[in-house]
């Protein structure tokens, strides 16, 4: 479908992808008329509403482009566009309408247009079916009342899976309060020794306060021991300085010459 309308790059490639899936929608049809399968059928009308989808898009599109073009065209151009959309509308149209045909002639087949999967009728089935046509009333009975057994049983089944989960869930529930409660032990505990770490820090800390004073105390009491005995001896090596006063206790030793002399009278009167 060819245009001689001036359009943009971007107008062009849109106008081309739906011209390609309006050729591609009727090889479509066409095909369709010629599938006998209902199965068949289905697939490809499936396939043929995706395409429709996907137009309706492009078509969107292809409109949005008109509107921020607007501007640039003249009003004659504009018009040109818009005729050209509308007819894009009306031939997609013609499509969905000739796919709910073809959905209304498959409607006894149960074919869904917009269900993927669906397909015609299912053999499992049809063989129940004639099973079923070729059983007597009793047989019927007897297989109702089997299917309603099993039925129950998977019933009891699905209770004690129910039961059992309910009660790992108590039990979880049990272990988690638990849990929660030691936890909340062990933050108490916790809190404890860090107050205990506090103190023993603060009672470190006056401890080394204590132990230096004591040092500072025994270093003077050093230093005045260090003071008499050096006075002792000084005043003991030089007892005639005068500077250095006597130590209460300490007598002044006797002068060296006075003992000589009594020592030499005694000798002569010897």
């Amino acid at each position: 479908m060819a245009s001689d309308m001036p359009m943009s790059a971007e107008l062009e490639q849109i106008d081309g992808e739906i011209q390609d899936i309006f050729r591609a929608l009727e090889n479509g049809f066409q095909k369709l008329d010629k599938i006998k399968d209902s199965n068949r059928q289905s697939k490809q009308l499936e396939e043929l509403t995706g395409k429709m989808r996907e137009c309706k898009r492009l078509i969107k599109e292809f409109d949005r482009e008109i509107k921020d073009q607007e501007s640039r065209h003249a009003p004659d151009v504009n018009k040109q566009l818009n005729e050209k959309k509308q007819t894009m509308i009306k031939e997609l149209n013609s499509y969905v309408a000739l796919r709910k045909t073809y959905q209304s002639s498959l409607g006894n087949k149960r074919v869904e247009l917009f269900d993927m999967g669906a397909g015609g009728s299912d053999p499992v089935a049809e063989d129940n079916v004639k099973m079923a046509s070729d059983m007597s009333n009793q047989e019927l009975i007897d297989a109702g009342r089997k299917q309603m057994d099993e039925t129950d049983q998977a019933i009891q089944r699905s209770k004690m899976v129910v039961e059992q989960t309910i009660e790992v869930g108590t039990q979880t529930a049990a272990n988690l309060k638990q849990q929660t409660d030691q936890m909340g032990r062990i933050v108490n505990e916790l809190d404890t020794i860090q107050f205990s770490i506090k103190k023993a820090s603060q009672l470190v800390k006056e401890i080394g306060r204590q132990v230096a004073t004591d040092k500072c105390i025994m270093f003077f009491l050093f230093l005045i021991v260090c003071g008499v005995i050096a006075i002792i001896i000084v005043k003991v090596v030089n007892p005639n300085n005068k500077n250095i006063r006597d130590i209460p206790g300490l007598a002044p030793p006797a002068p060296t010459a006075r003992r000589l002399l009594s020592a030499e009278a005694f000798g002569s009167l010897g």
